[in-house]
């Protein structure tokens, strides 16, 4: 493809991107497909030759397209928002079209700078100290592990430079809850803490949030008996219930022991952009690493997660790699990336935050999300008041969880309306929620923050729930 046929064909797919967005509420939330059905309308074998770019964005509209679910849409509650601003998306063409190779600060010096620069504004903007130095990570999974592997590290005194876990001769431990992420574990697996090793602290039955209590004495326990505390996760406004862990007062514990902490935050971090949310992240300022992601509520394009750690230097011990090909002129005036995380290449993601930023600006972002909180309030208060209906966590910012009990119906048959209810909405296409596990029984979140989610659209989701509940 030469520039120039790149340059039609890419006015046309802007053109096709801006019609999908325009007219996204038109359609289905959830795609009415069966498992296959994308595989069995395209070719068995890859074409002999070229095709014009005409014929793959017909195969985009009729192929593609109506087979994802569509997140952007306004009556998308699932999971979390997942946002993906038109002006993030310029920033993602953009670094495409670059192509830059992030190895080193000398293979693009405008990739290392810009994202030293963006994660540093948006270090400000969430209220971190200057201590704190940030880098882009993909999600925040990583994130987790990259935390995990340096608490590892720290706990051990670096034992990947001698013997590694095999040389070490007591068992190391990682403290969590079960609200927690499920990439917490698995990140507590990979960095060497075999699930025997992996302690599930007790939550407060209303909020979910750890008890600090039940830590110290999981710990204090782990130290008698010759094992070694090596991280807590603490979960700032859980993918499940939005909890939120006493992260004050488990650095207090955490201090005692030498006990690394990292803060996962990932989709609730964008709050802090918001002064008057930051009380619930009181004492983050204190941990060891902090993880959010601007690709959720915020509303960066996939992938985007923010890292900060308070003490870099042990991070680049940790992860770098030096090797002859890779020796830079810069010396140690310059930021390697590369020593901040587990891949070597990078993209120049920090471009999809510098133009969002630049853009939309944080004020109409603040104000977007304090419009989401306003309306999670709204729909809490909606099903307090109707019968039958109950709000079954605490609503600390967007996410609202659901049960609709009708009289006399417990347990498994409970469970079963409850599937039916939310499996007959998302089936129909007119609005998607998830379902999930509270306390061993389902129950329905109901997640608010897509870009174009107004009042509107809650209103008629809860004439949606009202009809299923009753059909």
């Amino acid at each position: 493809m030469t520039p120039e046929e790149f340059r039609h064909a890419g006015h046309e797919l802007i053109d096709w991107i801006a019609d999908h967005r325009a007219s996204v509420e038109g359609r289905r939330v959830r795609p009415d497909l069966e498992p296959g059905d994308v595989i069995s309308a395209l070719p068995d074998a890859p074409p002999d030759a070229p095709e014009p770019a005409a014929a793959v964005l017909a195969d985009l509209e009729t192929v593609v397209a109506p087979a994802v679910l569509e997140v952007q849409h306004p009556m998308h509650f699932g999971w979390f928002p997942s946002n993906a601003s038109l002006s993030s998306i310029l920033g993602d063409i953009a670094a495409s079209g670059l192509g830059s190779l992030g190895i080193s600060w000398e293979s693009s010096p405008a990739l290392t700078e810009v994202e030293e620069v963006v994660v540093d504004w948006l270090r400000q903007l969430t209220g971190l100290s200057p201590e704190w130095k940030g880098v882009i990570q993909d999600t925040a999974s990583t994130a987790c592990l990259v935390a995990l592997l340096a608490a590892r590290e720290r706990a051990t005194d670096h034992a990947q430079a001698s013997g590694g876990l095999v040389g070490e001769s007591e068992p190391l431990c990682v403290y969590t809850t079960e609200e927690a992420h499920s990439s917490v574990r698995k990140a507590a697996l990979l960095a060497g803490v075999g699930a025997d090793h992996i302690r599930l602290v007790e939550m407060d039955p209303e909020t979910r949030d750890m008890q600090p209590g039940d830590l110290a004495r999981l710990i204090a326990d782990d130290v008698a008996a010759g094992h070694r505390p090596m991280a807590i996760v603490a979960s700032l406004g859980s993918t499940g219930t939005t909890a939120f862990d006493p992260i004050a007062e488990i650095v207090d514990i955490a201090d005692q022991h030498g006990v690394w902490v990292h803060a996962d935050a990932a989709m609730a971090g964008a709050a802090m952009v918001l002064p008057e949310m930051r009380p619930l992240f009181a004492g983050i300022e204190r941990a060891d690493s902090v993880s959010w992601n601007p690709h959720k509520w915020f509303g960066t394009i996939l992938d985007c997660s923010l890292m900060y750690v308070r003490d870099p230097d042990h991070l680049i011990r940790v992860m770098s790699t030096n090797p002859s090909y890779l020796r830079s002129t810069a010396g140690g005036e310059a930021t390697q990336y590369r020593d901040w995380g587990v891949p070597l290449g990078r993209r120049f993601r920090s471009l999809k935050l510098w133009y969002q930023l630049r853009i939309d600006g944080i004020d109409a972002i603040q104000a977007r999300l304090r419009r989401d909180l306003d309306n999670a309030a709204w729909l809490a208060d909606q099903f307090e008041a109707k019968s039958g209906w109950e709000v079954v966590a605490p609503v600390r910012l967007q996410t609202v969880c659901v049960r609709h009990r009708p009289a006399g119906l417990e347990g498994d048959e409970l469970d079963a309306h409850t599937l039916a209810w939310v499996r007959a909405i998302n089936t129909s296409g007119a609005a998607f929620m998830s379902p999930s596990m509270l306390d061993g029984h389902w129950m329905v979140r109901i997640s608010i923050g897509v870009e174009s989610t107004e009042r509107a659209h809650l209103e008629r989701l809860v004439e949606l729930l009202d009809a299923a509940v009753v059909a």
